[in-house]
């Protein structure tokens, strides 16, 4: 058992030495129990922007064109003697 767990801790040093390609943020949470390390590509937010254009587009057209339905009913509504 003692083995196993200092050939784990050697291969988790191991892994720490190896050298990125590219730059990359990292975030460590580390407690007594838990250990998670979270690295992010540094192009992760055009990533994000060309994946959520499309969706977020469409929302915003979709809305406007509820919008702009709305405030013609109510126009048509409200107004005296029409």
């Amino acid at each position: 058992m003692s083995q196993r767990k200092e050939s784990y801790r050697a291969a988790l040093q191991r892994g720490q030495d190896v050298a990125a390609p590219r730059s990359t943020k990292v975030a460590a949470l580390q407690s007594r129990y838990l250990r998670v390390t979270v690295e992010l590509d540094p192009d992760l937010p055009g990533h994000l922007v060309r994946w959520a254009a499309w969706p977020v587009s469409s929302v915003v057209v979709a809305g406007t064109t509820v919008l702009r339905t709305l405030v013609d009913t109510v126009g048509r509504v409200s107004r005296p003697g029409g």
